[in-house]
């Protein structure tokens, strides 16, 4: 009869070792419905959280980010599959689903709270996300300013923020009662978003359509 130390390991190879691999990182790219929505897309990605980062309040509010002073940026945590997405091509996509040479916010998002930032917890992380910052500062041919700061405690964003891109729940907004995955369409178009994206990288933008 098999050990069970031995059992355990023959589970987790037939699982793919699915639960060793799992990694998470956090990015802030201005809206976090948006890179919540870009990310959840993307094969390996087991799923996102929005909420905040790089502040000094604990738990903060959407309203009290979003108003400035608590030094947050808007974020998303980001959990993937490091067998099947090695995190240099994850910080490779991240850079070109933004524009990191705006130090103002993102799109028609300004304010602190809409920078980029890669936030990163050790030296794997540290190394990779300079990597790709220089990979993406190479191929643009300009200066990006998103830094690299070491993450600190991440706050989820309440549940009405969660899955906003996909959601069926009604919101009122100046186009009326509809739901927040209409609304959310609507508000990406008109902030030109995939447009500026895809001005900068062209086809190398990953969801710009």
């Amino acid at each position: 009869m098999l050990k069970p130390v031995f059992l355990a390991a023959a589970f987790a190879m037939l699982a793919g070792g699915a639960y060793a691999e799992t990694k998470t990182i956090t990015v802030a790219g201005g809206c976090f419905w948006c890179v919540e929505s870009d990310f959840e897309s993307v094969p390996g990605v087991k799923g996102a959280v929005s909420g905040f980062a790089g502040g000094k309040l604990a738990n903060p509010t959407y309203k009290q980010v979003t108003k400035g002073g608590t030094g947050h940026y808007e974020a998303v945590q980001i959990t993937y599959d490091n067998a099947k997405l090695p995190l240099g091509k994850l910080y490779d996509m991240f850079f070109r689903s933004v524009d990191p040479t705006d130090a103002g916010g993102q799109f028609c998002d300004r304010g602190a709270s809409y920078r980029t930032a890669l936030f990163v917890s050790n030296g794997a992380e540290q190394q990779a996300a300079e990597a790709a910052k220089a990979r993406a500062e190479a191929e643009l041919g300009q200066k990006i300013v998103t830094p690299i700061l070491q993450a600190g405690p991440f706050y989820a964003a309440d549940a009405g923020h969660q899955d906003y891109y996909k959601s069926n729940d009604k919101v009122l907004t100046r186009f009326g009662l509809v739901s927040k995955a209409k609304a959310y369409k609507k508000y990406r178009n008109a902030c030109g978003r995939d447009q500026r994206v895809k001005q900068l990288w062209g086809s190398a933008a990953p969801f710009a359509s």
